[in-house]
């Protein structure tokens, strides 16, 4: 594995309410030196939800998203309150975001994103088991809940209004765990009547 790069200085170059650049000064194990900018992460981390109404239903919302000026269906996420862990956050986001709670939640994965300028990633839970309960959001309107079977996830990347890479890749590894579930399941049953 490569010797990381040394960070020689690091400062600030703007910040917003949501980003803040920084400029980081490297200077690379062959001596090379560059400079990078990046997106720092904000606040304590996100997750991304992957909401399973049963064990072939994934909820979606649709929901406004500004960068690209229109509406789009990806999975629930949101950011993590101070004091949270990350299954209280998947929780909460869900019951904000689409009126049902999780009896049984699982980090699956960390994602990042873009990591080449962004410090940002992004925890992918699992939820199942689910029960209607909704909290009030920051939502400025209702989100609309769009059920979707897993299992048809080619006719979903058509649509031009699925196009958030995070969710993209949550699916996938959601669809192989649950048919990978399914398969040990099934083994486990098979061994389970050997000679009958």
């Amino acid at each position: 594995m490569p010797t990381k790069p040394q960070i020689l200085k690091r400062r600030p170059l703007a910040k917003t309410r949501l980003f803040q650049v920084e400029q980081l000064d490297l200077e690379f194990s062959n001596g090379v030196r560059r400079t990078y900018e990046r997106l720092k992460r904000p606040g304590s981390g996100a997750v991304l939800i992957v909401p399973m109404l049963d064990s072939e239903t994934v909820l979606l919302v649709r929901e406004y998203g500004a960068g690209v000026e229109d509406y789009q269906l990806a999975l629930p996420k949101g950011a993590m309150d101070p004091g949270e862990d990350v299954l209280q956050t998947a929780n909460r986001e869900l019951m904000e975001e689409v009126g049902y709670g999780a009896r049984r939640l699982q980090l699956i994965k960390t994602l990042s994103l873009s990591p080449a300028y962004m410090e940002h990633d992004i925890n992918v839970v699992l939820a199942e088991n689910l029960y209607e309960k909704r909290l009030p959001g920051d939502e400025p309107e209702p989100l609309e809940v769009v059920p979707w079977a897993i299992q048809d996830l080619a006719a979903l990347m058509a649509r031009d209004d699925f196009t958030e890479g995070r969710s993209v890749a949550a699916l996938y590894l959601v669809r192989d765990l649950l048919a990978a579930r399914v398969s040990a399941a099934e083994r486990s049953g098979d061994s389970n009547h050997g000679g009958d």
